[in-house]
């Protein structure tokens, strides 16, 4: 999968949880999504390199770093919560679905119990 294609199918299963907010804090580089008003995941191009970050357990990180190429430490970010994807043969539709729903529901994980409730139904 491409950088481009990366971003795009990135954003299409983003925008398809549940109480996901696509905003532009950072100014018009930098695409954000947020759900409960925390940050899940980001994109942007760096030198020409798109990328996604994504909030990741530390133990799947450093692991899904060492499987696959396109997996690295998130770019400007706490290296040990975050990861960034990159365009690599490596990187599936499905890989990136599913770091994208881990990262939603890490961040869903630490709201407020009653947030949780109404965001995440039972």
């Amino acid at each position: 999968m491409d950088g481009k294609s990366l971003q795009e199918h990135a954003k299409r299963a983003a925008l398809e949880l549940p109480f996901t907010e696509h905003c532009w804090p950072f100014g018009p580089e930098y695409d954000v999504f947020k759900v409960g008003g925390k940050i899940f995941m980001l994109m942007a191009v760096v030198r020409g390199r798109p990328h996604v970050s994504l909030k990741s357990d530390p133990e799947k990180s450093l692991l899904n770093q060492q499987i696959y190429r396109g997996v690295e430490p998130g770019y400007h970010l706490n290296k040990k919560h975050w990861i960034s994807l990159y365009g690599t043969d490596d990187i599936t539709p499905e890989v990136v679905t599913d770091f994208i729903n881990d990262s939603w529901n890490l961040v869903v994980d630490k709201l407020p119990k009653k947030d949780q409730k109404w965001i995440r139904p039972a």
